[in-house]
This record gives structure tokens, sequence and C-alpha cells, in this order.
């Protein structure tokens, strides 16, 4: 029996309208949450392997803001892109194309969780203008030392055989229950039972939610290609970042290095929580969000 969505209730008191747009050969899918006159729109950008479903226990809580949640390229319910690679660059100039397709560029706050904060920092360093930067579970360490070596090894080998082998059977392989189970069981860290067990349902729900292996394992690559401190000299603007305690994948000491870096930075660091903050105390993190929201011009 599943267990009840947390937030649905709060969902489903917020206005959804689903499109497409045509960017870099990928058909993007987005979904706009929110009064279409709100005075702030933001952009949210997802983590890997995710969609656009992941942010939604946050947006669930920002009812008086407009926000817009594309399925990055290959992922969810987006095609890959046909004019880029599926690199930190590629995805880098293809949330540059969408916004200008939404005729956003410049004046939407942009949003990036985990493999989303590598792709809105770098686009940033890349020339994309925003008003502000809000950033969840930054990947501020080198990825590759995150999590531990053996696990590392092992992940790479992991997406390494996905990109190999046959289709049916990588995609069978990156779908696996137990591996996907596993996942799961190590970045939740809250005590609640029923929340664990939520979260594990929506990993299954969702993880497997890709066009193909081979773009799946340039995804990762492109995930171990970068921080978010290599483009840390662009981030003047307002940022806010929101970090978790216990985070592995991109631990705390990161996270301090990193603010230290920006001119204009406000860090949150949430206690008894990981990589998962979006899951685990999305309250908190919305929170903070319209606080920092609020303050801006």
């Amino acid at each position: 029996m599943s267990v009840p969505t947390p937030h649905a209730d709060a969902l489903a008191r917020i206005p959804v309208r689903e499109a497409s747009a045509e960017v870099l050969g990928s058909t993007t899918r987005y979904w706009e949450y929110g009064p279409a006159d709100a005075a702030r729109t933001v952009v949210i950008v997802h983590g890997y392997r995710g969609d656009h479903h992941g942010l939604e226990p946050v947006i669930a809580r920002l009812p008086g803001v407009r926000i817009i949640g594309p399925d990055l390229p290959g992922f969810g319910q987006s095609t890959p892109m046909t004019g880029a690679p599926h690199s930190i660059e590629g995805y880098g100039r293809w949330l540059g194309a969408f916004l200008d397709e939404l005729g956003l560029r410049g004046g939407a706050v942009l949003i990036g969780h985990s493999f989303g904060s590598m792709v809105t920092t770098h686009a940033i360093d890349a020339g994309l203008e925003t008003p502000a930067l809000i950033l969840i579970n930054p990947i501020s360490t080198d990825p590759r030392r995150g999590g531990g070596r053996l696990m590392n090894a092992l992940t790479r080998a992991y997406y390494g055989a996905a990109r190999r082998l046959p289709e049916r059977v990588g995609r069978g392989l990156l779908g696996n229950w137990v591996i996907v189970q596993l996942m799961s069981v190590t970045l939740a860290k809250t005590r609640d039972r029923g929340l664990r067990r939520w979260i594990h349902e929506e990993h299954h729900r969702y993880f497997n939610g890709f066009s193909d292996p081979v773009t799946v394992a340039e995804a990762f690559d492109a995930s171990l290609s970068t921080d978010v401190t290599r483009a840390a000299d662009a981030l003047t603007m307002p940022v806010l970042i929101i970090a978790g305690a216990r985070d592995t994948i991109a631990p705390a000491a990161g996270q301090h290095v990193f603010a230290g870096m920006l001119p204009d930075v406000q860090l949150v660091m949430l206690e008894g929580v990981g990589h998962l903050i979006h899951y685990e105390r999305p309250a908190d993190a919305a929170d903070e969000i319209g606080h920092f929201l609020d303050r801006l011009p």
C-alpha cells in the first residue's frame, strides 16, 4: 500500500499548467505553478535522474510565486538534446535557450538542486543573467570524492556497464529495484518511518524516468566533471545556499568554503538532514526561499 503524499493537499491548491518548448533539439516539457501574474518568477533545475516532481514538496509551500519546473533533456518527459552534448556546458546552453524561449532571460530567479546547482552556476559563468540564485544541496566539492572511494568506483562501473550493454539490458540494469532502493536508503536520513517509505516510493516512481541509457551515462559523466566553486567568480548576485549537515554527497565543510567565496551570500545549514532536503525538510527550505525572495528588490 502506497504512503500518502505529504504535500498533496497543499499542491492541489496551486494552479498548474503544462506546456512544452523546442530547445536545442529537445522537446522540453515543463510545468508552471502558481499565479501567472505573480510578481516573482522562479525557474527550477532538478537533480540527476530526477524530474520536476522532485521539488514539488517545496513548490507546494510557495503558493504566491510563479514557478516553472522543466524536466531536463533526457529525463522525465523531455527528449534528449540533439543540438548540444549532455554535458554541464550543454545543459547550461539549454537552460539559457529555454529561458529565451519563454522570454525569461535576466528576469527569473534560478533554483538548482544538486546536479541542477552545477547547471545553473556554470550557465551563469557562461553569461546567463539572473537577479538571484538559490542552491539546494549544491555540489561544492569534487564530486569524485563524495560518497567514498569504493562507492564512487562501483558507481562509475555501474554507469559504464549501462552505456556499453544493449539498450534493453542497460535499461534493466539502471532500473534494477535493489540498486535504486540501496541508493534511496543511503541518501535518506530521516527517522520518520512513514516519510522514509514515501521517499523510497518517490525514487522508484521517478528515478527511472529517462530516455535511454546512453544519455543517462553521458549526464553521469557530466555530474563528475565539475563543481559549483569553479563558477564562483561569476556569482555576484544575491545567493541563498540551503545545505544539509549530514550530506555525504556535498559535505558541509565544502558548503562553508563555497559560501566564503561569494560576495553576497546566505548559507543555511539544516541539521539532521543530508542530500534530500527537498523531501525531508521542504517546509524549512520553502521558508528560507520565501524570506530570501521577499528581501530581493
